[in-house]
């Protein structure tokens, strides 16, 4: 697993599979994030078999797939409410993470100066810089 922390309250990494989530329960994680879309490959892992380790870790658990259909403003409006209802560090994945920062830095426009997220994001490794017209100038 390979997790690239966004700040204190969110990391993103590539695909889990179910046997990870206790490693993540472990190291302190409250809340999982899947913003991959069932079936883009064939041994990926479902939200429903993710979820059922979730559950069994006592994790929170969302599915907010973000697929060939682009960002929508309900996706960006459902990670922000996932994040603000977490108690503790979230993680949020996808195939690579990308879409799952994505989601992230939007959800945060107007709460963050947008030079702040593009910046916490690049220190992840995750270039947001075509976003910054979108993330607002607060």
């Amino acid at each position: 697993m390979e997790l690239k922390r966004i700040n204190q309250h969110i990391s993103v990494s590539p695909q889990i599979s179910p046997a990870d989530v206790a490693t993540l329960k472990a190291q302190g994680f409250t809340t999982i994030i899947n913003n991959r879309p069932d079936g883009e490959a064939p041994d990926q892992p479902t939200s429903s078999q993710i979820e059922a380790a979730a559950q069994a870790a006592g994790l929170v658990y969302h599915y907010i797939p973000l697929g060939r259909e682009g960002v929508s403003p309900d996706m960006v409006e459902r990670m922000g409410d996932a994040l603000d209802r977490s108690i503790g560090p979230v993680l949020a994945y996808c195939r690579s993470g990308t879409r799952s920062t994505t989601l992230w830095a939007l959800s945060q426009a107007g709460r963050e100066p947008a030079d702040r997220i593009i910046a916490q994001a690049a220190a992840a490794g995750y270039d947001m810089s075509h976003l910054a017209g979108h993330l607002g100038s607060k």
